[in-house]
């Protein structure tokens, strides 16, 4: 491991590299408390919803995000990168549009060999046009780091949605069906080695699933694109990670499950 690997792995919240025996005490371990991320109002009002809430909740939702889906169609014609990245810029599929800043279509290297889908473009990200740029973006760096990736380099990075949800609420499963499109386009394009997916809203939408990011982690699915199936690894948003910092660990495995698993380089043009 290299001494930036280290720091990174470190800011990851799971060093030193050498200490294994209380897990809980070393995923705390270098996370800032002034830095990191406030639960959302409604959050911090209400107490925290019960497991069989919790997976009863994620199953409508999983299943509405799927009904919205197979009803959407896609009249819009994108062939290429340029056409689909000014469709997405002029996007008035849902009511997302008469709020946001601006669009956020995804930023890294489109020859890359990885792709990195999260859920929701956040309040900077909407300000900057950037996925990923806040806390949970340097969060994100972080993760990266500590398994050799550079953001600019080796990976590209898009949400499911490419509009800010107002006050960061949770995507609409309209929202999510109405913009699929783009993401699917997005892959199509890209033609990526692998896919790693931060978050439950973004596992549901190209799984196609309602279950939970705990049901889904620590192993490998499969996408359907183009005739090929892309190998896809789930593991928690960073923002999930930043308020809940014990599951840490569970998401360094999924790194490394991914790192394992999804090529690292293009097959050479034959």
């Amino acid at each position: 491991m290299t001494p930036g690997q280290r720091a990174a792995w470190q800011a990851l919240g799971l060093g030193p590299v050498w200490v294994r025996r209380d897990a809980r005490a070393a995923l705390g371990e270098g996370l800032d408390p002034s830095g990191a991320e406030l639960p959302r109002p409604d959050e911090a009002r209400r107490a925290p919803p019960s497991p069989r809430e919790t997976i009863r909740g994620e199953a409508i939702r999983g299943e509405a995000i799927q009904a919205e889906m197979a009803r959407s169609a896609d009249p819009t014609p994108m062939p290429d990168w340029e056409s689909l990245q000014a469709s997405v810029r002029t996007c008035e599929r849902c009511g997302l549009c008469r709020s946001r800043q601006q669009t956020v279509f995804g930023s890294g290297s489109p020859t890359a060999p990885w792709l990195i889908v999260g859920e929701a473009p956040g309040a900077e990200e909407d300000l900057r046009g950037e996925p990923f740029v806040g806390q949970a973006g340097r969060l994100l760096d972080a993760m990266l780091a500590a398994i050799g990736l550079d953001r600019a380099r080796d990976v590209f990075i898009t949400n499911v949605l490419k509009c800010r949800p107002p006050g960061n609420r949770n995507p609409e499963p309209d929202e999510v069906a109405r913009c699929a499109p783009f993401l699917r386009r997005q892959i199509e394009l890209l033609a990526p080695t692998g896919i790693l997916v931060m978050g439950r809203f973004a596992a549901q939408a190209l799984l196609e699933t309602d279950a939970s990011v705990a049901g889904l982690r620590n192993r490998v699915h499969r996408y359907p694109v183009g005739g090929a199936e892309l190998p896809l690894v789930v593991t928690y948003h960073p923002a999930y990670l930043l308020r809940n910092p014990a599951d840490k660990g569970k998401a360094w495995a999924d790194l490394c499950l991914a790192l394992a698993r999804l090529p690292r380089q293009r097959a050479a043009a034959g």
